[in-house]
């Protein structure tokens, strides 16, 4: 596995992805189910945008990146691990709760994504962009104090699901907090169920396997769940837990 870290300075200044041969392979997955989300430069600038990005949400990316923050907690000592980019200002969200002596690692296999990232923060010697495939980010066990998952796994087919939430497992120090906010079954009655469902089939297939199980089938061993709740009519759920 080839792991390439990333420096802020270094990304604003080039500005586009890192050669090949200094990156991870781009999963082939990624290749084809969401080439036009995150791969193509345009697909990067349509949706970098805070609008489009609660629209798609319905309305919730504020809710739901609040809430993820707030399990998180508010003055972030330690190392914490971002798995994966997201569009909008998540990441710089999460960078303003650290902490003087907090740290943050943003792990993502894109580098465009990575690029995307950077153009949006500032310069932060506590911040830490790293190229690795999330299923194998590699490195020291045990290091984080906490990660979070933000609509990740619902992009993933069900064995990068579950290699990506080990590795995560492998990382966190035991007593350590693992944060996940992504897709979840809606109830019977919400209007949407039906049509979302329709949209997650064309645009997200391997959406519906959260519909299907709980993210706690997933994972590699039995944990602590410190809480576990859906929000707006069962579409979005958090689920935070202890290692």
């Amino acid at each position: 596995m080839i792991k390439r870290t990333i420096k802020l300075a270094e990304i604003s200044v080039v500005k586009r992805p890192l050669p090949t041969a200094e990156t991870p392979l781009i999963p082939a997955y990624l290749q084809q189910t969401y080439w036009w989300a995150y791969l193509h430069p345009r697909a990067v600038h349509f949706f970098e945008r805070s609008w489009l990005i609660n629209l798609i949400l319905l309305g919730n990316y504020r809710r739901l990146s609040g809430i993820a923050l707030d399990a998180l907690g508010d003055a972030l000592d330690g190392a914490t691990l971002q798995v994966a980019c997201v569009y909008g200002d998540f990441t710089e969200q999460l960078r303003r709760r650290l902490s003087a002596c907090g740290r943050l690692e943003v792990v993502d296999v894109l580098p465009i994504q990575l690029v995307n990232l950077a153009r949006k923060l500032p310069s932060d010697p506590r911040v830490q962009l790293t190229c690795a495939n999330a299923e194998n980010i590699g490195g020291e066990a045990a290091r984080y104090e906490r990660a979070v998952l933000f609509f990740l796994l619902h992009e993933q087919p069900e064995a990068v699901r579950r290699a990506t939430l080990a590795e995560v497992w492998r990382l966190v120090k035991p007593g350590g907090s693992i944060v996940i906010i992504d897709y979840h079954c809606p109830d019977w009655w919400q209007p949407l169920r039906w049509p979302l469902a329709a949209v997650l089939q064309t645009l997200e297939p391997y959406a519906l396997d959260l519909w299907r199980h709980e993210l706690c089938h997933f994972l590699p061993a039995p944990a602590h769940i410190l809480r576990q709740q859906t929000y707006y009519g069962g579409i979005y759920q958090l689920l935070e837990l202890r290692r």
